[in-house]
């Protein structure tokens, strides 16, 4: 069962974020979960876990962003990709539905709006899990790249983060139901 918890103190993603039992020290989960958190975004150099980001020496930078880690114990890199673009969907569906005038395109598992970059995401693995960041522009002051942030389109962060949480979560247990609800064939 996934667990989620929006975290009320403000922490700057660096990347070091992105490692095994970072939800469980800050949110005392300790199942699979996923945990909110709000705060500036600077991830560079051996932080980057995207290879070809790192070889090009980019960086990602934004004044302020929500972000989202979510943490999976029994998931392949590949089913958390499958996880993080499902995350990255829900996302935009909500955006869709907060601000339906919007032109919102999803590019694997990064969203644009008129071109501008919404969102950052990255799965990678660990030792003992596999995990994920999905960071979504507040403002995105500083981004190397045309951005655009909530801010701008008018959606409010808390209603939007609860509710991409709660989704999530109710995926995830949809999941885990239809997985035990057939009987083999063949």
């Amino acid at each position: 069962m996934l667990k989620t918890k929006i975290l009320r103190e403000r922490i700057d993603y660096t990347g070091d974020q992105l490692r095994s039992h970072f939800v469980r020290e800050k949110a005392g989960i300790t199942s699979d979960g996923v945990v909110a958190f709000r705060g500036a975004c600077a991830v560079t150099g051996p932080r980057l876990v995207d290879l070809e980001d790192a070889e090009q020496h980019s960086s990602i930078i934004a004044e302020e962003m929500l972000h989202f880690i979510g943490e999976h114990f029994e998931c392949s890199l590949r089913e958390t990709n499958y996880r993080l673009r499902l995350f990255v969907g829900i996302v935009g569906e909500f955006i869709r539905e907060l601000a339906p005038d919007l032109v919102l395109n999803r590019d694997g598992d990064d969203l644009y709006i008129a071109g501008k970059k919404l969102t950052v995401a990255i799965a990678t693995v660990t030792p003992v899990s596999t995990v994920f960041h999905c960071g979504v522009n507040i403002d995105p002051r500083g981004a190397p790249i045309p951005a655009v942030g909530l801010g701008e389109i008018g959606v409010d962060e808390e209603k939007f983060t609860a509710a991409v949480l709660e989704r999530y979560r109710q995926e995830c247990l949809s999941i885990d139901r239809a997985i035990r609800k057939v009987r083999g064939v063949g």
